[in-house]
């Protein structure tokens, strides 16, 4: 296989960590032609009562994230190839359930069965990049988080184009939605069917029992779980916080549609320099708490600009400010907690340790969510909840494992 044109000259990778990458980029594009108009249909289309939708919103979030350490324990025990086709077969299944789906039973059948699907083919692949990488590094091939960051890239990509389609799609309706996407992910199945190699070179597969009681004890990944959750959690404003700030300024939503354009383009352009840059020349651990405090001080801008009462064009400039550089922040973080991972993981078994680093921040934002939105409503002057905010990756930065 030639070098894609999609990767820089001197990333010359292996065709495993080609296939892996672009695969990252169709599961965004697939799953972002879909998921972002979910609540809409589920409200105007199938008439189903707020909460409702929020429920099922949130069973698919659950169906996903929370089962992640499930998805990267068997990609440890079986390996990569069954648990990724059988996570793509999944998804085509749920989307194609989800287009015809009318009833509540059966909207949240495919939504489960959508989410699950995730959670096995997503720590699967995540792990086996991340393991590729450092073998690329030890290789003399180049940083591991370089090629981590090309990783990222690759699902913001997805992640910016899927929508865009998707917008296109529904000028036929929902069903075309999900039967679009659900093609995508027949062609992700076809070409793994082909191209995924049956056995990993390097890859030792190990027992399922046993890898639990360890992870527990290893105080230092728990710590990044926490630390990594806290940015989670700050990132998560983006679809709490920061609706609410631009509703304020501006009377409308229309502008965070742009700001979260913004947020993409950033990182698909920039991710790779600001990578080059400072990530390579940063241990894990200082680029991810520089990224932290980034974060942090993207909230305490919107803080220092609130008691203005600023409105329409100047008043969103606070807001710009906070996606800047919270996705500048995310650069930093994203590649560096990856590349760190299989540093802390138990060999062989760092499907388990990928899955895990998202199942346990994801409860932290599910649980921090309920109470960053209390905060919003809770009636304090108005800088106090932004500067509460700040504190989150900031706590989050002081938490992070002293060695490695």
């Amino acid at each position: 296989m030639s070098v894609s044109p999609t990767f820089p000259k001197r990333l010359r990778l292996p065709s495993l960590l080609r296939l892996l990458i672009l695969t990252q980029l169709a599961f965004n594009l697939g799953f972002y032609a879909v998921l972002p108009f979910l609540a809409e249909h589920l409200g105007q289309g199938i008439g189903m009562a707020g909460w409702l939708v929020g429920c099922v919103l949130g069973l698919r979030t659950f169906s996903q994230q929370g089962l992640f350490v499930v998805g990267g324990a068997l990609a440890d025990r079986y390996g990569i190839r069954p648990v990724v086709l059988t996570g793509c077969a999944l998804r085509i299944a749920g989307f194609c359930w989800l287009g015809y789906a009318e009833r509540t039973w059966a909207v949240v059948g495919a939504v489960l069965l959508i989410g699950f699907a995730a959670a096995l083919f997503s720590p699967a692949v995540e792990s086996e990049v991340a393991r590729q990488a450092v073998r690329w590094e030890e290789a003399g091939g180049g940083s591991r988080t370089r090629v981590l960051a090309l990783f990222t890239v690759a699902g913001q990509a997805g992640a910016f184009v899927g929508p865009l389609l998707g917008a296109l799609l529904l000028a036929v309706d929902f069903r075309t939605a999900c039967l679009a996407g659900a093609v995508v992910f027949v062609c992700v199945l076809a070409g793994h069917v082909w191209l995924l190699p049956q056995h990993v070179p390097g890859r030792r597969r190990v027992r399922l029992r046993g890898g639990g009681g360890g992870l527990l004890r290893n105080r230092r990944f728990l710590a990044l779980c926490c630390a990594y959750g806290a940015y989670l959690l700050a990132y998560n404003q983006l679809y709490l916080a920061l609706p609410t700030e631009v509703e304020r300024t501006t009377g409308g939503q229309a502008a965070v549609a742009w700001l979260f354009a913004l947020s993409s383009l950033l990182v698909v352009t920039a991710q790779l320099p600001v990578t080059r840059l400072v990530g390579e020349r940063l241990a894990p651990r200082r680029s991810t708490a520089a990224g932290l405090l980034l974060v942090g001080a993207g909230f305490v801008l919107v803080a220092g600009a609130r008691p203005a009462g600023w409105t329409g064009a100047v008043g969103l400039l606070p807001a710009a400010g906070l996606v800047v550089l919270l996705t500048v922040g995310q650069m930093l973080i994203m590649p560096a907690v990856r590349a760190w991972v299989p540093d802390l993981a138990e060999e062989g078994r760092l499907g388990l340790y990928t899955g895990a680093l998202s199942s346990v921040s994801g409860l932290i934002v599910l649980v921090g969510s309920a109470a960053s939105g209390a905060l919003l409503d809770s009636g304090l002057p108005s800088a106090v909840p932004w500067l509460v905010l700040a504190a989150v990756p900031v706590l989050g930065a002081g938490l992070l494992p002293r060695r490695g």
